[in-house]
């Protein structure tokens, strides 16, 4: 590479090579006509080579510059491809944002709703990560996270989409004989989920704690994500946990319905989180406000319209 002339005596050999024109690359090239004339001088003593004919009016050129604008021609063309292509990459990976959430609230909540965002801009990407962890972390290449809990993390900016709720529910004919047989919520199968690494999401024996219920009669079905437990219940096996997040559509269809005065509140909700010190690109700001609209409080539209 140290054998190369200067790039730019280079890049102005081969404008004057391509508009055989002294005067016209000048004026391309925004310098004056001298310039580019020492320029070329610069470019054949470095070389060791006449590169024009200066005998006729105007210059020509050479056997010898003829070989080196060719090659010259071909290599500044491999330049300006890979670096338009390397820009197209750089902006294309300004319109892409990476979400983490979890494997049911992708499925149930976010994933119906995107085509809503596409449609809007459809110039954007939105890559979703579900990890094993019911708390997905804000780990390097994730933009933001949807997570569920009380809003407290210490390694992000929390903004609250909308409060949970939990409620059992099931296929409406499971329920209908439950009732209609006088069973109570501790004699019907249930549906659980559990796993090593969900430690935030109330479990059935939290449940009935909280209501002062007992214990559950059986051990039920087990299940490690709410993908499963969700076809199972929709199958009539049992009863499951309904989280807003997850259920709320398949009750609006009537898929699954809820157990009569079975909500309750456990003070949690789900949350946009960014990291503090990230900058906010474009693309990321379009999606956080659209997201935004897609919750409970109309003010954190306003949060990031500025």
């Amino acid at each position: 590479m140290n054998d190369l002339p200067p790039l730019r005596l280079l890049a102005t050999f081969a404008e004057v090579a391509r508009l055989g024109s002294m005067q016209e690359a000048a004026a391309r090239l925004n310098v004056t006509r001298p310039a580019v004339t020492q320029a070329l001088k610069t470019l054949e003593a470095d070389i060791g080579v006449t590169l024009f004919d200066r005998s006729r009016k105007p210059a020509r050129l050479t056997e010898a510059g003829q070989q080196l604008a060719w090659a010259v021609d071909a290599g500044l063309g491999q330049i300006a491809a890979a670096v338009a292509e390397l820009r197209a990459a750089q902006m294309a990976d300004e319109m892409q944002i990476t979400l983490s959430c979890t494997l049911g609230m992708a499925t149930y909540w976010l994933m119906p709703r995107l085509p809503q965002f596409y449609a809007l801009h459809p110039e954007i990407t939105v890559n979703v990560q579900a990890p094993p962890s019911d708390l997905p972390a804000l780990t390097s290449g994730i933009d933001l996270a949807l997570r569920y809990g009380a809003g407290n993390w210490r390694d992000s900016a929390s903004h609250q989409l909308f409060a949970e709720e939990i409620c059992p529910v099931g296929a409406p004919d499971l329920i209908a004989d439950a009732l209609r047989e006088g069973r109570h919520l501790a004699a019907v199968p249930l549906i659980h989920v559990r796993r090593p690494e969900a430690h935030h999401w109330a479990s059935w024996d939290e449940y009935f704690r909280h209501r002062d219920l007992g214990r559950a009669a059986g051990r039920g079905q087990v299940f490690d994500n709410y993908v499963q437990a969700v076809q199972a219940a929709l199958d009539g096996r049992g009863l499951m946990l309904g989280w807003r997040s997850i259920t709320s559509g398949l009750e609006r269809d009537g898929a699954l319905e809820r157990w009569p005065g079975g909500a309750c509140d456990l003070g949690t909700g789900y949350y946009l989180c960014l990291r503090r010190d990230d900058k906010m690109r474009t693309a990321l700001r379009s999606f956080c406000q659209w997201i935004a609209t897609q919750g409970d409080h109309d003010e954190l539209a306003q949060v990031f319209s500025a």
